[in-house]
């Protein structure tokens, strides 16, 4: 029986995926071997000794404290693209209300039906004359014919790019990490831009879809948004970190960008005339929300019952089809030597090696050993006290996942 500990309303359709004869789930379950959640802040709180996985409901992990779960050797999941249709859509949508004033307008509109209007007590003719005189303030361009820059090719900013050519713009995207997944569903219609410089200097409207990291962060700083094409509007659905704050009020200031759209308000963006806050709706659809709840059950279940890695945010991907019913996990930083010390004492254990698999990323490595015979807990605990090892996990009854999938 496996316990999955859920520190927020999960989807139900993401829950229907733990098989009730094998889990335990709920916001009250002890001793949780993993912990699901979307928004609750991992930062400063005790986290279980039994805990061997988090999985977020969501793409970011801001509020998962993941460098010290990594040292635990606590796997993070997250659930990239799961909530890319409901962010593409938001962001078609702020295209348009960055354009038309339409913002603006609905807000005037609003002023004549809380009669804080003359004219609304008015009768219908001086009303329409009203209305004729005002439009002139909310005029603005069409999308169509301009030119888009995309900054990160991911699942999200791969769906804009595609749709925005639909919508008759010009497009050009900026990613020098772009996947062979992403590649594939990249229309070859999109343009390449050599540098985010050049990008910037082109577009009549940007949008970012990149992560924050530390290399990212403010990565649209002073001397980049300097660069941007007067009169560009700039779109933020990704992380608000990722823009320079006081940059962007500079450039609204100066009319060198014309509107900052944002998911992510703060106050000072919020008392900008220029800056549209929007209240982080990106993935706030139904449909976002079971995408993400169901990605992220199915992977935790995976690596529960399988040892499987996808979509870590801290351990390297890593899958072995079955082999036998015993299977061991070891978790150790990435030195010499680590495999040969973990074999040496298996085989002086007379544990046979079935099949085995190593992977590593960021200074950590990830193994996944089937073996002929089990692993008893004094043979772990020996494999536990090589230096550099962080966690041993032995499952059993590995093909019981595989089999019901």
């Amino acid at each position: 029986m496996f316990h999955v500990k859920t520190l927020n309303n999960i989807s139900s359709k993401g829950l229907e995926y733990f098989p009730r004869d094998r889990y335990e789930v709920g916001n009250d379950v002890a001793n949780p071997d993993a912990l699901l959640l979307r928004s609750a802040d991992l930062h400063g709180i005790d986290i279980p000794k039994s805990v061997v996985a988090v999985a977020r409901s969501g793409a970011g992990v801001n509020n998962i404290p993941v460098s010290a779960l990594t040292e635990r050797g606590i796997v993070v999941f997250n659930t990239p693209g799961a909530n890319a249709n409901a962010v593409k859509e938001l962001t078609l949508a702020a295209l348009f209300l960055t354009s038309r004033k339409i913002t603006d307008a609905i807000l005037w509109g609003q002023t004549l039906a809380m009669n804080m209007h003359p004219a609304a007590s008015a009768d219908a003719g001086e009303l329409s004359r009203l209305v004729e005189k005002e439009k002139n303030n909310f005029t603005g361009p069409e999308i169509r014919g301009k030119t888009l820059g995309v900054i990160g090719l991911g699942a999200i900013g791969v769906s804009v790019a595609n749709d925005a050519l639909s919508l008759g713009m010009d497009v050009i995207g900026y990613d020098p990490f772009i996947s062979v997944d992403a590649a594939w569903s990249l229309s070859r219609a999109v343009g390449k831009a050599d540098s985010l410089e050049s990008l910037l200097a082109v577009s009549d409207y940007i949008t970012i879809h990149i992560p924050l990291t530390a290399d990212s962060r403010g990565i649209l700083n002073d001397e980049r948004i300097r660069t941007i094409k007067k009169g560009a509007r700039l779109l933020n659905f990704a992380r608000g970190e990722l823009v320079s704050e006081p940059a962007i009020l500079a450039a609204l200031d100066e009319d060198r960008v014309s509107v900052y759209v944002t998911d992510f308000p703060t106050p000072a963006l919020i008392a900008h005339r220029n800056v549209i806050c929007i209240p982080h709706l990106g993935a706030s659809t139904p449909e976002a929300e079971e995408n993400c709840a169901v990605m992220a059950v199915r992977q935790l279940a995976s690596f529960l019952e399988t040892g499987a890695v996808r979509n870590s945010v801290n351990f390297p991907a890593c899958k072995l089809d079955k082999h036998s019913g015993h299977r061991l996990l070891i978790m150790n930083r990435n030195v010499p030597n680590m495999v040969g010390q973990i074999t040496s004492m298996l085989a002086a254990s007379k544990i046979n090696i079935m099949d085995m698999i190593n992977h590593h990323r960021d200074g950590f490595a990830y193994n996944i050993i089937d073996t002929e015979q089990e692993t008893s807990s004094v043979i772990a605990a020996r494999l536990q006290g090589i230096e550099g090892v962080i966690r041993v996990r032995a499952i059993e009854e590995v093909s019981r996942y595989e089999n019901r999938r």
